[in-house]
């Protein structure tokens, strides 16, 4: 088990928890997250780009001239590929898929090598909670200074990616419109947002839930 302190909404030691070694002690495996950040791009990648063939084209119905007798070369539309307003031969289509597969156990497998990690890094840092009674963006984000102060003191930069089991509606609109921060409840944890963001913040209700769903 690993030790970690708890902090609270004035960024001082709340006590302390023992995190699973199973989940954020896991040895490092590049090739394994890189085939999770292809997947979850792909997978969400829009295929926007598209060109008609032949079959599309506008027009086309007649004949441009009769097949012999002209002198020139035989031709039966004017929706030919090699014709100016023609269909395009070998264009990008919307038929294109570029999903990618991966196992759900390669997917966890990955998310708990980044959340290690984070860990071994020091940036990573668990609340007792996060809660706001009020609509308030300058108190969560007080809150989240006060955190980020004390844990990330090599980070001028601020960037938190903060996970909690399901937060409130106050608490998702407090932290809505902050820059470099993002707030997100577990069933919207992904790779890409735990590694985008330099650091991560976990409440306790969140360490728990991640260790019983990811644990090995």
């Amino acid at each position: 088990m690993i030790t970690q302190p708890i902090y609270n909404a004035q960024g001082e030691t709340n006590g302390e928890i023992q995190l699973s070694e199973g989940v954020f002690g896991q040895p490092a495996n590049a090739s394994l997250v890189q085939q999770a950040v292809v997947a979850q791009r792909a997978n969400t990648r829009q295929v926007l780009a598209h060109t008609k063939d032949r079959s599309e084209v506008r027009g086309g119905g007649k004949k441009p001239w009769r097949q012999k007798g002209t002198g020139r070369a035989r031709v039966g539309s004017n929706r030919s590929p090699i014709w100016v307003g023609g269909g395009i031969t070998f264009g990008p289509t919307k038929n294109r898929n570029f999903s990618k597969n991966l196992n759900v156990k390669m997917k966890r497998q990955a998310l708990r090598v980044v959340l290690s990690d984070k860990l071994s890094s020091k940036r990573l840092a668990v609340m007792d909670e996060i809660a706001m009674t009020d609509y308030k963006t300058k108190t969560f984000k007080a809150m989240i200074d006060a955190v980020s102060g004390k844990v990330f003191t090599n980070n001028p930069k601020v960037s938190v990616l903060i996970l909690d089991k399901a937060p409130a509606g106050t608490t998702k609109n407090s932290a809505r419109n902050l820059v470099g921060v993002k707030l997100l409840g577990l069933d919207n944890i992904n790779i890409l947002d735990v590694m985008k963001y330099r650091n991560l913040i976990l409440t306790k209700a969140a360490v728990a839930q991640l260790e019983e769903q990811y644990k090995k």
